[in-house]
This record gives structure tokens, sequence and C-alpha cells, in this order.
């Protein structure tokens, strides 16, 4: 299972740092994205992270501003954002995927419980 936490309420401009614990499986095996999804909305690639590190971002909207990063040591995947804008405000969702990383929310295997990020001046 996944656990992720870290959200809040932030003002634009600020930071926030979301974490994502893995249990119960070969957490190294996995590729782990975030997804983010407002109400009413689908759900949204926004990076994802192979086993071994290496990283796959979105593009414009979180470029430069997100940063993904992972310490197999302690099953856990961190999601560093910087420069949030309101347009950022969801909630956020952390996904295991065996091997190879996907865009797509329907091929992972493990989701997280989700975390409300709100971005408000």
């Amino acid at each position: 299972q996944l656990q992720a936490f870290g959200g809040g309420l932030v003002q634009p401009g600020g930071s926030l740092r979301l974490s994502c614990v893995a249990s119960g499986f070969l957490f190294s095996n996995y590729a782990v994205g975030w997804f983010r999804q407002v109400s009413g909305e689908e759900r949204e690639f926004v990076v994802a992270i192979t086993g071994k590190g290496y990283a796959a971002y979105s593009g414009d909207p979180v470029t430069g501003r997100f940063t993904i990063s992972r310490d197999n040591a302690k099953n856990s995947v961190y999601l560093q954002m910087n420069s949030l804008k309101p347009e950022d405000t969801a909630v956020y969702y952390c996904a295991a995927k065996l091997w190879v990383y996907s865009r797509s929310p329907g091929e992972y295997n493990y989701w997280g419980q989700g975390t409300q990020v709100t971005v408000s001046s």
C-alpha cells in the first residue's frame, strides 16, 4: 500500500513537500507517479520516477517548479513543489507501477489515499 501526506494550505509562491511511503511490495522495482485531481475533472499526470531514479515530468505546468525524488532505503518518494500557483490546487495522489512508469492512471497497481493541496491567499 501507499500513504501520501504533506499537503496543506499555502500562499501563492509558497512551497510544499509531499511524501509517499510504500509498504508491502518490493518498492525499488516500481515506478512511482504523482497525479492530481480537481473535483469534477479527470486525474492528471504530474510527474513520475523510475525505480532507478529517472524522472519524467508532465511538461510546462510543473517543469522547473516541481521536483520528484526517491529514497528506496526508506520506501519513499517525495514531490517538492515550489512557486505554487492557485491552479496547482488539487488532491494529489501517488501511485506505483511495476517497472516502467506511465502517464495513464489506469496502469498503476497501487494508490495512496490522496492529500489536499490548496494554494490561496
